[in-house]
């Protein structure tokens, strides 16, 4: 079952959201403001949050940042009333895997969540294919067109950080606090350092590129499952 966390400022659309969310089979558990919101989403294991605003005296753009940077698992799906492009790519670029415009359609609303789930369900999965990568999640196993690829246990976490992540940047930062569990000590360039190592690894010797630079920001996974 899937299972959300709609954070909003009653009374605004909750009933009718929530109850064709219901009836999709969907277990929904409501925060209302950000500070609730904040507290259920880094400790409730929710699978979804639907940020649903505007909520008052609240920055969406500070808590996706938040959220960023403690890794959250979730994905975040913002409802928001029209907003301009500029704001919308912000929010998508800080962590949100979609924005969607009220009133929002709910057979869209309802696809999107799908869609996501579906994503979810791939890395609990026994086996990853992208492309000629394959990624057994169980056995810490990794194969590039059909030739195994042995990484340390750092390595293969920092690959699955980018994976689970892909299509999205990740700073040096979320990628230093995921390898090191937020400890300190680590060298400033470190990050970099894993980057190369993962990328001889992975990339070299193939044609297209898995793991790509953004210039000023971070590190991705290709999102194209080409």
């Amino acid at each position: 079952m899937m299972n959300v966390l709609l954070v909003e400022d009653p009374p605004s659309l909750q009933e009718s959201l929530t109850c064709s969310l219901v009836r999709e089979g969907v277990a929904v558990d409501m925060a209302y403001g950000s500070e609730q919101g904040n507290c259920k989403a880094r400790t409730g294991g929710y699978d979804i949050i639907l940020l649903n605003l505007p909520l008052p005296n609240f920055d969406a753009l500070e808590l996706l940042k938040e959220w960023g940077r403690c890794l959250l698992t979730s994905h975040v799906v913002v409802l928001t009333p029209v907003v301009s492009s500029e704001e919308r790519t912000r929010m998508l670029n800080h962590g949100a895997d979609a924005c969607l415009t009220k009133p929002v359609a709910l057979e869209e609303l309802h696809a999107r969540l799908r869609s996501l789930m579906r994503r979810s369900q791939e890395f609990r999965s026994e086996q990853l294919r992208f492309g000629d990568l394959e990624i057994d999640p169980v056995r810490g196993e990794v194969r590039r067109a059909g030739q195994t690829i042995p990484l340390t246990p750092r390595e293969f976490s920092l690959l699955q950080l980018l994976v689970r992540n892909r299509g999205k940047v990740m700073t040096r930062e979320q990628i230093r606090t995921h390898l090191y569990h937020g400890a300190g000590n680590a060298s400033s360039n470190v990050v970099d350092v894993f980057i190369r190592y993962l990328r001889c690894k992975i990339d070299k010797g193939f044609d297209q590129p898995l793991i790509l630079t953004r210039w000023g920001e971070g590190y991705l996974f290709r999102a194209e499952r080409h």
